[in-house]
């Protein structure tokens, strides 16, 4: 008997579609080919004891299983529930006709329960695109799935429902889709600008940043509120639009990261890792392939807090993807490209002890010191962060005071509002959302500028010795500074304010 039915493998965020065959014949003998790893081999002891816990049995004969395409690596354990039920149907124990235009995904244990399995969403969308009517899966998998519209849903709890599901004794209702949540989805910052006292400097350029999309570096001795405001940062960026959700979804529920009770990311990612992160965790790869911070912080934030202290190699693995906002990696095995278009936000010291330029401590560092501290961030990596903002020590006066600072709402409610603008701007340039991504072309196009702003920032290139990169970085922030005041052509002043955003190319840093 020839039994075939249909499941899926993920590669890199999306999915592609696996066609598990069965053959019984004459014999006494269990294959399983197709280029199986070990835990698609060890599936043969969890399917035979949940049959058994069930009342089935693997048929006693010759039977022959192939994973279809065979060249591709078939890893992990969510092909135990497409096994098991191709076993069935080549047992006679359900209909094989009841596995027509459906997907099964899921790992068993020994006592037949369906248990999660990461990377949901997108083997749903690979389901809807192929024109499949149902996907049955682990029912803490249900919600993930929901979300995509046009396909039934089945969250299955135990192996004996879906028997009695293919052998139609029983109907229950596909999961309803989720998709309502999403319009309701509030943003709850962690840290709201309302609590922090002062810094209407840092505040600005941090405005600045999220209305842009620029990348963000602030240098401030310790105890100045950096690591607080990058906190309250998730809480004034623009909301994300369906698209950005399913995607930024997709790559956490590839990675494992996704709560069985959220079917979708409605908030954009705050990724903070330790500076002890190898290079590996933080772009992604392993012998079998996860997404890294990078791309877990697609669409969000990646905040890297005393950023002289990551490794020199960690850092420099960040400069393809905040030019190309993806990641490619190609090993022996495999070759995998993620998205990695994330906002960067980082924070340091000035020196080793912390008090460089500080106005009323001493710095007990040399020269020397304070320069190799600086240049533990190579100049490539730092020419490609927009915004280079000085942060200054709050005074008693500012700590104590009771005057009610703006919150995160209202400094949100502008962010979006210069958003909007980027947006009907850049309609006819696929694939750009903000002023961060503009190419030289499009600066050229869309960031023209006063006459006198052109001799101001002429005369900063040549006293500062900027680079060509910081030259388009400074355009893009003065064009993200007029749209917040809505003004269609550079002024002097947003090339003034966007020139002041370039502390470390300034020689007080002992460069």
């Amino acid at each position: 008997m020839y039994v075939k039915l249909i499941s899926a493998a993920i590669q890199g965020i999306g999915a592609i579609p696996v066609y598990v065959e069965v053959h019984v014949s004459r014999g006494i003998r269990f294959s399983l080919v197709g280029l199986p790893d070990n835990a698609v081999r060890e599936s043969h002891e969890r399917i035979s004891s949940a049959l058994q816990y069930c009342g089935m049995d693997i048929p006693r004969k010759q039977v022959v299983i192939n994973m279809a395409p065979g060249d591709l690596r078939k890893e992990g354990s969510g092909y135990d529930l497409p096994l098991s039920v191709g076993l069935m149907a080549a047992g006679e124990y359900v209909p094989a006709e009841s596995l027509k235009d459906s997907l099964f995904i899921g790992e068993l244990s020994l006592d037949a329960c369906l248990q999660e399995v990461r990377g949901v969403l997108p083997i749903a969308l690979t389901a809807r695109e192929m024109g499949l009517k149902r996907l049955i899966l682990p029912h803490k998998n249900a919600a993930e799935a929901s979300v995509v519209e046009g396909l039934e849903v089945y969250g299955m709890k135990h192996l004996s429902e879906v028997v009695a599901f293919l052998k139609g004794e029983s109907r229950p209702e596909p999961y309803g889709s989720r998709l309502d949540l999403f319009d309701e989805a509030q943003v709850v910052p962690e840290v709201d600008f309302a609590e922090i006292k002062g810094q209407e400097r840092a505040k600005r350029a941090i405005e600045v940043a999220c209305a842009g999309g620029h990348n963000l570096v602030m240098i401030g001795p310790p105890g100045s509120g950096k690591t607080m405001m990058a906190k309250a940062i998730p809480g004034i960026l623009p909301p994300m639009s369906l698209d950005e959700a399913l995607e930024t979804t997709k790559i956490h529920s590839v990675a494992g990261k996704i709560d069985t009770r959220c079917s979708l990311l409605t908030s954009r990612p705050f990724r903070s890792p330790h500076h002890s992160i190898s290079s590996v965790a933080m772009i992604g790869g392993g012998s079998n392939p996860q997404p890294g911070e990078i791309s877990l912080a697609h669409n969000g934030v990646l905040f890297l807090d005393e950023l002289p202290e990551f490794q020199r190699s960690v850092l420099e693995v960040l400069r393809q993807p905040l030019e190309d906002r993806s990641i490619s990696i190609a090993r022996s095995r495999y070759a995998v490209r993620y998205p990695a278009g994330f906002m960067l936000v980082a924070s340091m010291n000035p020196c080793p002890c912390g008090y460089f330029n500080h106005p009323t401590k001493e710095c007990v560092c040399t020269a020397s010191q304070v320069h190799k501290y600086i240049h533990r961030i190579s100049g490539p990596l730092m020419d490609r962060i927009d915004i280079q903002m000085e942060i200054v020590p709050l005074e008693y006066e500012q700590l104590s005071s009771v005057r009610e600072q703006e919150s995160s709402q209202s400094i949100r409610e502008r962010v979006i509002k210069a958003r909007r603008l980027q947006n009907d701007r850049f309609k006819p340039d696929k694939g750009l959302f903000c002023n961060a991504q503009m190419s030289l072309k499009q600066v050229q196009r869309y960031a023209q500028a006063e006459p006198d702003a052109y001799v101001l920032l002429r005369n900063a290139m040549e006293k500062l010795d900027l680079s060509a990169r910081a030259y388009s970085r400074i355009l893009k922030v003065a064009r993200t500074i007029a749209d917040l005041d809505a003004s269609e052509r550079l002024r002097t002043r947003d090339i003034a304010e966007a020139i002041q955003y370039r502390s470390l190319d300034r020689g007080t840093w002992g460069f």
